[in-house]
């Protein structure tokens, strides 16, 4: 009886950690910022903001880095951002595209699109200005391979070349 009763308790444990093993697995298989109920992932956020209008601006740039892509098959490593570079993301108080998670990319985009057809001219430069910045710090990202080291949440980059990916004609 005593052997039995083990038994049943290893089986018991087993099943216990199998279950937590599979929960844990499903949880970080969505995405870190997304809830359980939700249909639609937040990489699928920026080809939503994709579908909508989009300046022109973002469109040659998007082009340029796809023919760019096409061509080599990872982008050409571009020098890190630059101090000045670093002071115009400050100023709007945008993170680092390695350290940006996929929200606040997306939120960054949308704000980026506005701003892109707004009446001020300076923040329609800055606009322009800053998807460049963005678009150079993704070409760093991928080319060097960090992408592969960065924590979960901090996905920013993917949203990035989706958005970039969905508004591109090549």
């Amino acid at each position: 009886m005593g052997d039995r009763a083990i038994n049943n308790s290893v089986l018991n444990t087993n099943l216990n950690n199998n279950i937590n093993n599979k929960l844990l697995l499903e949880s970080t298989s969505l995405s870190s910022l997304s809830f359980n109920d939700d249909k639609f992932s937040s990489i699928s956020m920026s080809a939503m903001l994709a579908r909508g209008e989009v300046p022109d601006s973002h469109r040659r740039i998007a082009d340029n880095y796809m023919v760019i892509k096409k061509i080599y098959g990872t982008p050409v490593v571009q020098p890190r951002i630059t101090i000045k570079e670093q002071s115009l993301l400050a100023k709007y108080d945008f993170n680092p595209l390695e350290c940006s998670t996929i929200k606040q990319i997306n939120e960054e985009l949308s704000f980026l699109k506005r701003w892109s057809v707004s009446l001020e001219p300076n923040l329609r430069h800055d606009s322009d200005e800053i998807l460049q910045i963005r678009v150079k710090e993704l070409k760093f990202l991928v080319a060097s391979r960090y992408v592969n080291l960065t924590s979960e949440i901090y996905l920013g980059y993917k949203a990035l070349e989706k958005y970039l990916e969905e508004i591109s004609k090549y």
